[in-house]
């Protein structure tokens, strides 16, 4: 690890903007500063697109700096205009009050719980009175400068409510707020954050005077190798609550990155060293099929996600499905490992195993062909072939009752859930 942060930050490619790129390296090698990232209840949960910042302020925490998480119940309720081109749908107090938890939830996970601060701006922002806000805070905001700001002129042509253009004007005084209280002088952000940034940046020197040391940066777009947006998959968002994105999905979703990004996002999201992701980079370029790099990237951000034993799950599901040996699995691992095949629905009662394949699941057209598959050897339940026409298929048998697993030939699996 490099001595100082932002050397650990530039070879990482982690570094996009800084305010005062000298005035933050004296800093942050005289002293653990204390940095932000703020993020808001608009979801009850985090997608790998916002592990982005939150990589970085781990970094920050692992070299001793003091990290602040602002879980925004106060600009959350407002809604932030960055990134959007219309107005976001203004969610219920009761709705933001639940994100809040869940989100707390997560961060906790990823930070602990040691030198580090989770804050809700609400307890400062719900304080304010109208003419508090005017008078305080408007009064120091030339609206031609906040006009000027990408986040305001990008959507001008399409128009932008007063609630929304006031957005930076809040997030300017949680920097400030944070300042005064949390010492706090730092503030960390996506791209789409640099002017509510470095609003913050000058609302701080207005009322606390142009020699405060503050300082913001912000983290580079991550894009694929192909151009498109990092973070999305097939099936939408990868996120961060395993209810939502299962583990095992989630280190699939690693596990299946390009060649040409696996080096970039073990540096970026991973903690190895330079020396460990360059011998994962060699293995890359001499044996790419054997996806050593693809695999050690989703073990560490599974990991640190979700801990270890759901890499230990995810990688076991993986053997299962790939040489066909399922009978060692838990239901909870049938459950996570099998979304993506089609699923059928069975009562628990013992049947035939034709008359079980045709008429209560329906996985085979007709009863010649069930006779055929199954004499053939094509037909595997939970994991053993079935060759014999007379067997009778016991859903309680395996996975507590839960499941049946069918593979059809080769690679063709069947989920059946059982009803109880």
């Amino acid at each position: 690890m490099a001595e100082n942060i932002l050397d650990e930050l530039a070879w990482r490619g982690a570094l996009n903007q800084l305010t005062d790129e000298d005035g933050l390296r004296k800093l942050t090698t005289e002293k653990h500063v204390g940095i932000y990232v703020g993020t808001d209840p608009t979801g009850d949960s985090l997608h790998v697109g916002h592990l982005i910042p939150f990589m970085m302020l781990k970094r920050f925490q692992l070299m001793g700096h003091k990290p602040v998480i602002v879980i925004g119940g106060g600009t959350g309720s407002i809604g932030d205009p960055s990134g959007r081109n219309s107005e976001r749908v203004l969610q219920t107090m009761a709705t933001i009050d639940e994100n809040k938890k869940k989100l707390t939830a997560q961060m906790e996970r990823l930070f602990g719980t040691d030198n580090f601060r989770i804050v809700d701006n609400y307890s400062w922002l719900s304080k304010l009175s109208l003419l508090d806000f005017l008078r305080d805070y408007g009064k120091l905001f030339p609206v031609n400068q906040m006009l000027n700001k990408e986040v305001v002129a990008s959507r001008l042509e399409n128009g932008i409510s007063y609630t929304e253009f006031t957005y930076q004007i809040l997030q300017s005084i949680d920097f400030l707020k944070l300042y005064q209280t949390e010492d706090v002088q730092v503030q960390l952000g996506g791209a789409d954050q640099w002017g509510n940034i470095t609003a913050g940046i000058d609302l701080i020197h207005k009322v606390e005077g142009p020699d405060a040391k503050v300082y913001g940066l912000t983290n580079p777009l991550m894009l694929k190798s192909d151009g498109t947006k990092f973070g999305k998959s097939a099936g939408g968002a990868v996120w961060l609550d395993p209810e939502k994105t299962s583990p095992y999905e989630f280190y699939q979703f690693w596990f299946n990155q390009d060649d040409q990004d696996v080096e970039k996002f073990l540096k970026f999201f991973t903690f190895l060293s330079k020396e460990e992701i360059q011998d994962l980079v060699e293995a890359t370029e001499t044996h790419p099929e054997k996806r050593e790099a693809q695999r050690r990237l989703a073990q560490e951000v599974t990991k640190f996600v979700h801990g270890q034993k759901a890499v230990d799950q995810a990688e076991a599901i993986s053997a299962a499905l790939f040489s066909g040996d399922v009978q060692d699995l838990t239901a909870e691992e049938i459950e996570q490992g099998f979304k993506q095949f089609p699923s059928k629905t069975a009562p628990a009662a013992p049947e035939n195993i034709v008359t079980w394949l045709v008429d209560i699941t329906g996985i085979e057209s007709s009863r010649r062909q069930a006779r055929e598959d199954v004499q053939n050897g094509a037909i595997t339940i939970n994991g053993e072939k079935q060759r014999d026409l007379d067997f009778t298929v016991d859903p309680s048998a395996h996975f507590d009752g839960a499941f049946t697993i069918v593979r059809r030939g080769k690679k063709k699996y069947f989920l059946v859930r059982i009803q109880k």
